[in-house]
């Protein structure tokens, strides 16, 4: 997971997205996902971080094509049960897609909660998407 993390926060760096609170929340949720990947699902295979002007998002691919269960009422004072739950709140939207040999869970975050740093003349600020991959 801190891999992960180091590598979200210097994608975020890269792209102009300074440290805001939407970065912080974005950390999170990253952490969320891998942690997800790691209890239920024999861990990531690969983080893929993806952004253009509209959003950002996060895809955690693992090995396991067992899609992934929110627990209907997690219970106060047991620990698990609140990963997705926690994802749904910092995302705008999230889900998953199946693969023969897997799947990605994926999480989006508006662009327009994170503040850009960038001006429409920027190379970075273009049509064109920005991904990073971080494989274990």
């Amino acid at each position: 997971m801190a891999k992960g993390r180091a590598f979200t926060r210097q994608a975020l760096q890269d792209w102009g997205w300074g440290k805001t609170e939407t970065s912080e929340d974005t950390l999170l949720l990253v952490s969320e996902l891998l942690t997800n990947a790691s209890l239920h699902a024999h861990g990531c295979h690969e983080l893929v971080l993806t952004a253009d002007e509209t959003a950002l998002r996060i895809e955690v691919h693992d090995g396991s094509t067992a899609l992934p269960v929110r627990h209907p009422a997690p219970r106060p004072g047991v620990p698990g049960g609140r990963g997705l739950y926690i994802v749904e709140r910092l995302s705008d939207r999230w889900g998953t897609h199946a693969y023969e040999s897997g799947k990605a869970v994926w999480a989006e975050i508006e662009a327009s909660r994170l503040e850009f740093g960038m001006t429409a003349g920027d190379p970075r600020h273009s049509a064109e998407d920005v991904q990073d991959r971080f494989r274990r």
